[in-house]
């Protein structure tokens, strides 16, 4: 490893809780003696000494130089090889005073522990084979998950969800390449077809195009969507960006311009993380301010994933945003609204979604909408396996790849014994998604993008 010290050999300790002033904080560490470590600076030593796994112990922990009583605590004792990271560790439940917390760490490091680098502990578990990748990297998935449907996909992983299904493709493989191993080892007749069970390719193909079908649903619940609300001055942006979050963040005010930058703020729809923008009103303007702001606001429609463009109903489309809504009404993630539909006489014209956000007329059908453009008929219940890894997407397609040059291969008539490295690199491929076959700067990518204690 070349940024980070991933030695599983050595003695670690991090904070697993934030960096920030609570009730409690748990301190870990791991590695070859670190139970033995541990009760060195712990009051009740031998008590520590003498824990069976899975046990906790009340004491102090004391000064490694003094004796002085650091913390009142709670240690867990996990032994190996049955504990998260596969090796002996500790788990420290103390108080979360951020002097006391880097006294304690501070401690531990002067008995020969060091700091735990990103993710370390959740290598040391994959090393010790407590987990393959695709688990691993669920780990971080359920840390960063931004809505109860991207927890629960990821604790699916978590379970081995994905790594089943990889192993139900590699027996599918591997059936294939027995097949082949045994005609090249004992021809019958060298010029005769030999025998491979084609159909479990076809099967294995199969799967592996319903793990990718997949990807578009994970990785929306994983990093979230982007929905920015544009149009004109007082089109109802602000009072619809406040519907959304259940809270008047944005002001509503019938001064034209009041919105002068964007706002932004995480929400969750029906489990979907969205990022969503309250941006300044579209118009011709003089006030340099409110210029740069329409500035931004372009900027983030041109990379946003969803456009929610409102008008204001009680006026209708002003010439002046004709352009910008045609341009606009081109894109396929585009949302035309119209607003103010609960003032009398006001109703939306057959191309909009009406909305009220006084009443929430038109609400549940624009965010039935949203999530129609989100998913585009690829939705995934929770209880699938789903991938969201570009790691893995990537090795997938390339298996496919390989399955379909060996099929082409075998029905062209060329040499088994050619057409048989196509199908052992599928194979590989499988095992980088697994972790059998990987390298030190795949795994420090991955594992250096984790929390320091997980």
């Amino acid at each position: 490893m070349k940024n980070f010290n991933y030695d599983t050999d050595d003695l670690v300790v991090a904070l697993a809780t934030p960096w920030a002033e609570s009730a409690l904080a748990i301190i870990r560490t791991s590695g070859k003696g670190s139970i033995e470590r541990t009760a060195d600076i712990f009051t009740n030593r031998d008590t520590l000494l003498n824990a069976k796994h899975n046990s906790m112990n009340y004491g102090f922990i004391l000064d490694s130089k003094t004796g002085e009583r650091l913390d009142e605590v709670l240690v867990a004792v996990f032994r190996a090889p049955n504990g998260y990271t596969g090796q002996d560790s500790t788990e420290i439940y103390c108080h979360g005073s951020l002097p006391g917390l880097k006294k304690i760490i501070d401690n531990f490091k002067n008995i020969g522990f060091r700091n735990a680098s990103p993710g370390e502990f959740t290598f040391r578990a994959f090393a010790s084979g407590k987990m393959d990748l695709t688990r691993a990297e669920a780990v971080q998935d359920i840390v960063s998950a931004k809505s109860n449907e991207a927890q629960s996909l990821a604790l699916n992983r978590l379970s081995g969800k994905i790594e089943n299904k990889i192993n139900e493709v590699k027996k599918l493989i591997l059936n294939t390449i027995s097949a082949i191993e045994i005609q090249l080892d004992y021809p019958e007749d060298e010029g005769g077809l030999a025998y491979v069970p084609i159909d479990s390719v076809l099967k294995a193909e199969g799967m592996i195009e319903g793990l990718l079908s997949t990807y578009t649903t994970g990785r929306v619940y994983k990093d979230g969507v982007k929905v920015v609300l544009a149009g004109k001055t007082n089109a109802g942006k602000s009072s619809l960006f406040n519907l959304f979050l259940r809270e008047d963040r944005s002001i509503v005010s019938e001064v034209h311009g009041t919105t002068r930058d964007y706002l932004e703020s995480w929400i969750s729809l029906g489990g979907i993380p969205i990022r969503i923008f309250d941006t300044a009103g579209l118009r011709e303007s003089t006030d340099s301010v409110e210029i740069e702001g329409i500035k931004r606001t372009q900027n983030i429609m041109d990379n946003a994933d969803i456009i929610i463009y409102l008008v204001d109903g009680s006026l209708g489309l002003a010439s002046e945003e004709l352009d910008t809504f045609n341009k606009l009404k081109e894109e396929s993630s585009f949302i035309p609204l119209w607003s103010k539909i609960d003032i009398e006489g006001v109703s939306a014209p057959a191309d909009f979604y009406g909305i009220s956000t006084q009443n929430h007329i038109g609400v549940p059908e624009l965010e039935e909408r949203m999530k129609e453009l989100i998913f585009k008929g690829n939705y995934i219940p929770n209880n699938d396996a789903v991938i969201d890894s570009e790691r893995q997407k990537d090795l997938l397609e390339k298996c496919l790849i390989e399955l379909r040059l060996f099929r082409n291969g075998m029905a062209d008539g060329v040499a088994l014994d050619l057409v048989a490295q196509d199908i052992k690199e599928a194979m590989d491929c499988l095992g980088e998604i697994t972790g059998e076959i990987t390298t030190d700067d795949i795994l420090e990518n991955m594992f250096s993008n984790f929390c320091v204690g997980k």
